[in-house]
């Protein structure tokens, strides 16, 4: 590969602070917010113009949708989020369960808000460059923007990237799922012009249900309570185009749920293209799967124009300002996650919050309606070789499977408030992260409203 050498420079430091959170998604916007209410001094960065990640950057707007009268959660921050938006007029039911569906744009405003009354500094338009390190701990971060380069000092750093950047660039072991298995990439969108009363009606007409989602391109394994459950998705209107040529046949995936239908005759979170072999860590294959996922997202609202009742006159409201990515790197942690702690109610010593029995991803639905759940260990977010740096989100350590679990943004927001506090309470007590004292983390999190066991 040609390369040019780069002439050393030095870069300012523009800012330093004890705990620096990169990355605002659901995990990292819990882990500053958490981190500043148990004492710290937070810094939030981000790399787009907002906070909020895959809820406001990616659109994807259904929080909590795996929620039944039975499930079981940890409530905390991630709670808030929906309690936030609600009250900010910023969030409205969900079509498919007992939660709130949050507005991708309104909830810019409520991380806004959270942001501020948390008295969190905020660094917006930055995207992270390289770690700042002394031997194996990391002591900052390099970020770059229209300003330039710039360094950020920190005492505890949290890398809520979804991808593990920091923790990867710092040198800790990650792993990639390989990209034949990799689950696909999405472009969300929203669109306008739906008739609501006869969109309904349609839908009343022909419920579909979870068994539903086992057709065509897809097989998806249930534990069979799932079967007979409605579930808002949309398949036959592809089909249905494939067969008249509007549709290119080889385009078989298009196709899944919508999330709710607004009386101004906008849905939204329409959760449709799906785009395997994209990877998450490659710029040219997102600028790839990007434009195509664009392109099949118009396909999908011409057939629905074409074919599904009260859509005659759907048209584009918007895309979702990056295309949304759910597997890609993720740490090998202390400890790593498995297939049995998800599906087996795992219980574990360091527990700093619990999440319901749900499971989206490689082919397996399962839905928390009977009250079971697993706790989320604190050692699958300790990287191994890298000091002062814990990571969140949905690059925790786990296999596969439990991947499919914990990459759910509840789950990010119940890691990210666990490690929000942890980082805090290590600078408190003058200990390393993987010294910190649990128990101590374990009451400040259940003072600030989590359910730990």
């Amino acid at each position: 590969m040609l390369t040019i050498t780069e002439p050393a420079r030095e870069i300012p430091v523009v800012h330093q602070t004890e705990v620096l959170v990169v990355g605002s998604g659901p995990g990292g916007l819990a882990a500053a917010l958490a981190a500043a209410r148990a004492g710290a001094e937070v810094t939030l960065l981000d790399r787009f113009g907002c906070f909020g990640g895959n809820i406001t950057v990616v659109g994807v707007e259904g929080f909590a949708w795996y929620r039944h009268e039975q499930t079981v959660e940890a409530g905390g921050i991630g709670w808030e989020f929906e309690e936030r938006a609600k009250a900010m007029g910023a969030a409205v039911p969900e079509s498919q369960s007992l939660s709130y569906e949050l507005d991708s744009e309104g909830f810019k405003l409520v991380a806004d808000r959270l942001v501020e009354e948390a008295g969190i500094h905020p660094m917006l338009h930055r995207a992270f460059v390289a770690p700042i390190m002394e031997g194996n701990v990391i002591k900052g971060v390099i970020v770059e923007s229209k300003a330039g380069r710039e360094a950020v000092l920190a005492k505890r750093v949290i890398d809520a990237t979804g991808d593990a950047d920091v923790a990867h660039r710092a040198g800790a072991p990650t792993r990639k799922t390989p990209l034949e298995e990799t689950q696909a990439a999405s472009v969300m969108f929203h669109v306008a012009g739906v008739d609501k009363q006869r969109f309904m009606e349609g839908v009343k007409a022909d419920p579909q249900t979870y068994a539903n989602w086992s057709t065509g391109e897809w097989q998806v394994e249930t534990d069979g309570k799932e079967d007979e459950m409605f579930s808002p998705f949309l398949a036959k209107p592809f089909a249905q185009a494939i067969r008249d040529g509007v549709i290119p046949a080889h385009l078989n995936t298009i196709g899944g749920t919508w999330g709710a239908v607004h009386d101004s005759g906008e849905m939204t979170y329409m959760n449709l293209v799906h785009l395997a072999g994209c990877d998450g860590v490659d710029p040219d294959s997102l600028t790839r799967f990007e434009i195509e996922g664009r392109k099949q997202a118009m396909l999908a609202i011409e057939a629905l124009r074409r074919y599904t009742p009260g859509c005659e006159g759907v048209r584009l409201r918007n895309f979702g300002m990056s295309i949304g990515i759910r597997d890609s790197r993720k740490i090998d942690a202390v400890y790593n996650m498995t297939e049995g702690d998800v599906r087996h109610q795992g219980r574990f010593e360091d527990t700093i919050g619990i999440y319901p029995e749900f499971i989206d991803g490689y082919g397996i639905l399962i839905l928390p309606t009977t009250g079971r759940y697993m706790q989320i260990p604190y050692r699958s977010m300790l990287p191994k070789g890298v000091e002062n740096l814990l990571v969140t989100g949905r690059a925790i350590g786990g296999d596969k499977v439990s991947h499919a679990a914990v990459r759910n943004m509840a789950c990010c927001a119940v890691a990210g408030q666990g490690a929000g506090v942890a980082a805090a309470l290590s600078l408190k007590s003058n200990r390393g992260l993987a010294d910190v004292d649990l128990s101590a983390v374990q009451a400040e999190l259940t003072r600030q409203g989590v359910r730990i066991h």
